[in-house]
């Protein structure tokens, strides 16, 4: 997971409360003819090219967060990294196509099928007869067995990190002959497709010694159009090659560099041309973005100093040739450094012209989680409240729509659109409505500008609906980008009112001398309210309803924080203050989100083409665990209900597709209505390529084509179509 997001199922899914009588859960738009998937809305951009354009050879350098910890993607510690380098170098029966959902991969499989449902669910996987490792033995019955025996959690000597499907699994056997693999269930399996992707050898997989140490440093043998020649740990790069045992189309490139560049170190690695795709912040699209356009008067101003107004300029200028000959010297050092970097930037910005940003929607979304443990937030009410008090569609084009990329909310917690389970069911929680959000407040016992006590702030104290701390070395400076700021209760910073108001960072109340507090509470009965109260924050039982909303405070959370600035400002409109507290991107997830340490909080979870199977752990009721602590298993907003879990328990084992599919969207409509988590939008997939690399960039949905990748020979140029353009909404 990441913060703003990872990959494959065993990687993302390893980085949500009414009563039963008053649910309503609006009818599915499934019943009627038209398909609620819908299609997605953007399509991949990977400037397409036929082979017969592409140069034979050549080192494509991709920039990536880490050389990883394991290269087992079934261990807890494999990242995205780990994914990128599996669907390079090993099997997976099924791989995702544009739209988001399973096709078979034709490269290792003729055909896979249900051919039997009674007594037992049977599937029969025929092989592409070429199918070999790269030691040159066949791929078969041996290394599904294997795998399935490493992974079906009977053997607690192999350290997995899941074992979902593979616990379904009665046995796997060879079938008619070498190229046939039959396996069967024990229980009923929908999500089937899911299993042996990726596919690693009986080598790996076939005791706990190899399965835990075999591939963690290296990937001895594989099967794809690329093999692991190198993990250099001192360098943090993965040099990944073609594979000459490769039966498909030969990789055009010899070699796949996988490099460790720090996010904000991107753009100048790529302008130094040590790169050749990466992805990017919004930020860094924008330089290069500017950078291919014709420079002319008109070109916004970038890099150092291009905040400087005319009147800084003269002012700095007459600073330098002053009479004050220590300031004149210190100005005319800074000037010679501002000119230096300039200029750097500039060179920078020549060498980024050969470079452009191709971009879609990753398949990732981006929530608002509403911790539900205690406090305010474990009023169901509450909850609804908050969420009817935002604009998701604001939310969504304030990140998007500077982008050029279509800002639309995401309507499901389940799948995204396009995808075969995807219906749109926010309509159960209902839209933003104002008025509806404070008749939720009032009714759950949260009044305007009723008595509040003083609340003395303690380390180390628990945040409201949370069992959160302030993070250790957190600033209370504004001007810091770290730290604790409340919203909502400093009208003046936001609206022009008095500050009398507003309650300050010491927690204590200030009230202006010659003003009241709600009537009859600090003045004899009768005396007029205050004009602005109905800006006043919320209170209950003398407590102000103020939410602790944390946040990243890393380069890289730009796009997070600003959507929280919004949300907060929405927020504050129906007497909601949050609390915001800014923590180091390394214990962000670990010690805030994992642990329960907030009331509010943004981060993404991938979509999966496999809800029934990856999304129970994430929304699933948490339950007491023997030691009596809570276990979540990854419901980090820790809001489920026991009808959710039955629907998921049903679709997971329902063969028939289409009951699966509606079973699905029922739990998602109950999943909105108890409003433990808030779907926003879609993320930003920015990559920044050559102009010369073709099928490559933002790939949407889709599996990579690892052998299709490479530079076009000289002269020849792309095909045109969508993916060539950019973003394309259906």
């Amino acid at each position: 997971m990441s913060q703003h997001g990872v990959g494959p199922r065993a990687v993302t899914r390893s980085v949500a409360f009414l009563t039963a009588g008053v649910l309503a859960v609006p009818a599915l738009t499934g019943c009627g003819s038209e398909d609620p998937a819908g299609k997605p809305l953007a399509a991949p951009d990977i400037q397409p090219a036929g082979r017969d354009r592409i140069a034979d050879g050549g080192t494509l350098r991709w920039a990536v967060d880490s050389v990883p910890d394991t290269l087992n993607t079934f261990q807890s510690d494999a990242d995205a990294t780990t994914l990128r380098v599996a669907q390079a170098a090993l099997p997976s029966m099924f791989r995702m196509n544009a739209s988001g959902r399973p096709e078979r991969n034709p490269a290792y499989l003729e055909s896979a099928e249900v051919v039997e449902t009674e007594p037992k669910q049977v599937v029969l996987y025929k092989l592409n007869q070429q199918a070999v490792w790269s030691d040159g033995r066949e791929i078969g019955a041996a290394d599904f067995a294997a795998q399935w025996r490493a992974l079906s959690g009977k053997d607690t000597a192999y350290w997995t990190a899941r074992n979902a499907g593979y616990d379904r699994i009665q046995k796997v056997e060879r079938g008619d002959n070498a190229l046939e693999v039959r396996v069967t269930f024990s229980r009923p399996y929908a999500d089937w497709r899911s299993l042996f992707s990726p596919l690693y050898p009986k080598d790996v997989m076939g005791t706990p010694d190899s399965f835990n140490d075999g591939a963690r440093r290296k990937l001895k043998v594989s099967a794809g159009p690329f093999t692991v020649e190198k993990v250099d740990r001192e360098d943090d790069e993965i040099t990944l090659a073609r594979n000459p045992r490769w039966w498909g189309k030969p990789a055009k490139l010899s070699e796949i560099v996988l490099r460790t560049v720090p996010r904000d170190k991107r753009a100048a690695e790529l302008a130094a041309g040590t790169l050749d795709v990466a992805e990017i912040d919004p930020t860094a699209a924008r330089r290069i973005t500017v950078a291919a356009r014709p420079q002319s008067s008109s070109s916004p101003l970038m890099g150092p100093g291009a905040d400087r107004s005319a009147a800084d300029a003269l002012h700095s200028w007459a600073v330098a040739n002053g009479t004050d000959e220590d300031a004149a010297d210190e100005e005319t050092v800074a000037r010679k450094k501002l000119r230096k970097a300039a200029a750097k930037y500039a060179r920078q910005q020549q060498a980024l012209r050969g470079f452009e940003v191709r971009k879609s929607l990753e398949p990732a979304f981006t929530q608002l989680a509403l911790n539900g443990a205690e406090g305010p937030l474990a009023d169901e009410r509450v909850r609804r409240a908050v969420a009817r008090a935002l604009d998701r569609r604001k939310l969504a084009e304030a990140v998007l729509k500077p982008l050029g990329l279509p800002a639309v909310p995401v309507g499901s917690h389940l799948a995204l659109s396009g995808q075969a389970h995807y219906a749109d069911n926010s309509g159960a929680l209902g839209g933003q409505d104002t008025k509806e959000a404070q008749a939720l407040l009032a009714d759950a016992g949260w009044v305007r500008g009723g008595p509040v006590k003083e609340q003395k702030k303690k380390e180390g104290e628990k945040a409201a609906g949370a069992e959160g701390e302030k993070a250790s070395g957190s600033s209370r400076n504004e001007q810091d980008d770290e730290g604790t700021y409340v919203v909502g209760e400093d009208n003046k910073a936001h609206g022009g009112k008095d500050p009398a108001d507003h309650l300050a960072h010491d927690g204590k109340q200030y009230q202006h001398p010659a003003r009241g507090g709600a009537p009859g509470a600090y003045a004899p009965k009768g005396t007029a309210a205050p004009a602005n109260r109905g800006a006043a924050p919320l209170a209950k039982n003398g407590k102000p309803l103020t939410l602790r909303f944390v946040l990243p405070s890393g380069p890289g959370s730009q796009t997070l924080r600003t959507v929280a600035d919004r949300i907060s400002r929405m927020l504050e409109r129906v007497g909601i203050g949050t609390d915001i507290s800014k923590v180091s991107d390394e214990s962000y997830f670990k010690d805030h989100i994992a642990s329960g340490q907030y009331d509010l909080a943004l981060y993404s979870w991938p979509a999966t083409a496999f809800p029934a199977t990856d999304a129970r752990p994430v929304y699933a009721k948490p339950v007491p665990a023997a030691d009596g602590s809570l276990n979540v298993e990854q419901n980090y907003t820790r809001v489920g209900t026991d009808q959710v879990d039955q629907l998921f328990d049903e679709a997971v084992s329902t063969l028939d597709e289409s009951d699966s599919r509606s079973l699905i969207r029922k739990a998602d409509s109950r999943i909105w209505a108890a409003a433990g988590s808030i779907p926003l939008f879609q993320r930003p997939q920015l990559i920044a390529t050559r102009k010369n690399l073709v099928n490559t960039g933002a790939f949407g949905f889709g599996t990579p084509a690892y052998e299709d990748m490479g530079f076009l020979k000289k002269g020849a140029k792309p095909a045109s179509g969508p993916s060539a353009k950019g973003s394309a909404t259906p």
